[in-house]
Order: structure tokens, then C-alpha cells, then sequence
């Protein structure tokens, strides 16, 4: 297992290398003129570009260019200096991080959550009426937008029940620690103020979830250890947990991988629809305004967040199955 996990680890180093590598050329060579860009593009003043041109080291030779683009990523921790505001970038993501975190993290417990009940449980019953609300259900969330979703949410649970104590805060976010002033605050009103982004995300991922753990759970329950099991006189809940979920539910660590680069590649709709101030909205405002130094940091914090979450799901996903560790000893 240590010669896996050491494996992984200099894998999803080599993609971080690679990641730079594909960021600094989008932002910074792939452009005809990144200076003229960051100026405000056709309207620029030469005495700006200028400037740009040197602040961003457009001078120097494009190796170069990238290796100071690295060590001032990993040795200086630095993510860029806003053009447009002379600020780092880096209270700017650090500000907005936790916002996209709540939102994603707690909209992957709330699709697992739904997707778990509903693709066993019409694993179990198929062809049930729940099995088919769950298919209906399922077709919704593949072919509906998030933004779509979104304004459903907002009139109906922030606007149309608005009158009842069930209805819901259709935008803003509540610190955990030390709120504004004035400002809501606390787990409770944090989790108030995000219950429909999480729904948002939950009716877009859950119905995938379901169908594919529906499919795999079937599958299981039919394989020969799990009659071979069930022939030894096992429980039933011992059968369920232990042989058909232990190995149906594998393929959920793998695509979780792939969901959360998603969540937060869409996570700017689902922010801009609720108000909420994370990466998404950052990234927003940066692209209005040309900071391109901004959207390049923002892209670059969110990618390694990606590659450390894939790395720790690799960790999971060897310590589930069993069969990892004896196809990595016996290589």
C-alpha cells in the first residue's frame, strides 16, 4: 500500500507540473497580447501595456516566463497580483474559497445521500413505484440546467412560501465564525442559507448517482459470492453490507473523483444564481472587469483542489478494495 499511495503521490505531481504548464500557456502565450488584454483590450494606452508588458515579464524569453510563473506558484505561495486593484489574489481566493467549499462539499453529502436511498432501494424493489418515480426523477436531473433549477428553487421555496416557516433564504451566505456585524451567523443559519445550492446540486449529480448505484447494485446481487454467501446462512444485512455494497459502490469513489471537477467548473451558476461571494462569482467579476491575473489565480487554486481530492479519494479507493494492495505488491 505505501509503494501505492508513494505512486499517486508523484502522479498527481506530475499533474500539477502539467496543470501549470497548460495554465501558463492559456494566460499567458496562447494570446496575442496579454498585456493589451489585461489594458482593457482595443482601448488600451501604450503607457498601460507598457507597464503590463513588465509587470507580467512579457519581455523575457517564455521559458523563462514559466519558471518564474512556477517558483512564484510553489515557492512564494503566490497566486498573482490583481492587475486592475494592485491586490494579491490570494485574500481574494482565500476569502472566497470557503464559500465554494460549503456550497460543493455540501452538495456531494447531499446528491450521495439521495442517490444512495433512492439506486438501492430500486435495486431492491425494481420495477416498483418508487423504482419509477426514481427513473423519472433521474431523467429530470440529467436534462435540467442548474440555473433553471435555481430560479425553480428561488420562487417557489424563497418566494411563493413566504408566508410559511418553510420557506427558505433565496440568497447570501452566513459566516460559521465571527459574522459581520449585523449578520447572520452560526452553523444553523450557515446551513439555512445554503439548503437550496445544495438541493441545486443534489437534483443535477443525485440522479446519476442513482441510476448508476441502482445498475451496480443489481449486477452484485446476482455475482456467485453473494449467492455463495447467502448458501452459508449469512444475514441479510451482513450480504448487503459486506459483499454487495462493499463492491457496488466502487465505482462511486471513481466517478466522485471526476463529479467534483465538475461541481466546481458549474459551481459559478449555481453561486450567481443564490448570491453567494465564492469562486465562482470571483471568477465572474474578473472576467467583467479583464483582471487576468485574477481568473488565472482562480483557475490555478481550484485545479490543485481538484488533484489533492483525487489523490485522497486514490487513498480511499485502495483502502476499499483489497485488490489494489495485491495487484501493487505483486508488481
Amino acid at each position: 500500500m505505501f509503494q501505492y499511495v508513494v505512486g499517486r503521490i508523484l502522479w498527481s505531481f506530475v499533474l500539477f507540473i502539467g496543470m501549470t504548464v497548460v495554465t501558463f500557456v492559456l494566460f499567458f502565450v496562447a494570446p496575442n497580447d496579454p498585456a493589451r488584454i489585461v489594458c482593457g483590450g482595443a482601448q488600451a494606452r501604450p503607457e498601460c501595456i507598457k507597464v503590463a508588458v513588465k509587470r507580467l515579464g512579457l519581455d523575457q524569453p517564455i521559458p523563462v516566463q514559466y519558471l518564474k510563473f512556477l517558483k512564484r506558484l510553489v515557492i512564494d505561495r503566490s497566486l498573482g497580483t490583481s492587475f486592475i486593484t494592485r491586490q494579491s489574489v490570494n485574500p481574494l481566493v482565500v476569502k472566497a474559497a470557503p464559500v465554494t467549499a460549503s456550497v460543493v462539499l455540501g452538495g456531494v453529502v447531499a446528491w450521495l445521500a439521495i442517490g444512495l436511498l433512492v439506486g438501492i432501494y430500486s435495486a431492491l424493489r425494481p420495477r416498483s413505484l418508487l423504482d419509477r418515480a426514481g427513473m423519472v426523477f433521474v431523467l429530470i436531473g440529467i436534462s435540467a440546467h442548474p440555473v433553471w433549477i435555481g430560479l425553480i428553487f428561488s420562487y417557489f421555496f424563497g418566494y411563493t412560501l413566504r408566508n410559511f416557516s418553510i420557506h427558505t433564504p433565496i440568497g447570501g451566505y452566513a459566516e460559521v465564525f465571527n459574522p459581520p456585524p449585523g449578520k447572520p451567523g452560526g452553523v444553523v443559519q450557515w446551513a439555512y442559507h445554503l439548503i437550496l445550492p445544495w438541493m441545486t446540486f443534489a437534483i443535477l449529480f443525485a440522479a446519476l448517482y442513482a441510476r448508476m448505484i441502482r445498475a451496480n447494485v443489481m449486477e452484485t446481487l446476482n455475482e456467485d459470492f453473494v449467492r455463495t454467501a447467502r448458501a452459508k446462512g449469512a444475514p441479510e444485512g451482513r450480504v448487503m453490507r459486506s459483499h454487495v455494497l462493499r463492491n457496488a459502490l466502487l465505482p462511486v469513489v471513481t466517478m466522485l473523483g471526476m463529479d467534483i471537477g465538475l461541481a466546481l467548473g458549474g459551481v459559478i451558476f449555481t453561486e450567481t444564481i443564490y448570491s453567494l461571494h465564492g469562486l465562482g462569482w470571483l471568477s465572474l467579476q474578473a472576467i467583467d472587469n479583464g483582471d487576468l491575473t485574477v481568473i488565472e489565480g482562480t483557475i490555478l487554486f481550484a485545479t490543485i483542489c481538484i488533484v489533492v481530492f483525487n489523490l485522497l479519494l486514490d487513498i480511499v479507493y485502495v483502502l476499499i478494495d483489497p485488490r489494489i494492495r495485491l495487484t501493487t505488491r505483486n508488481t
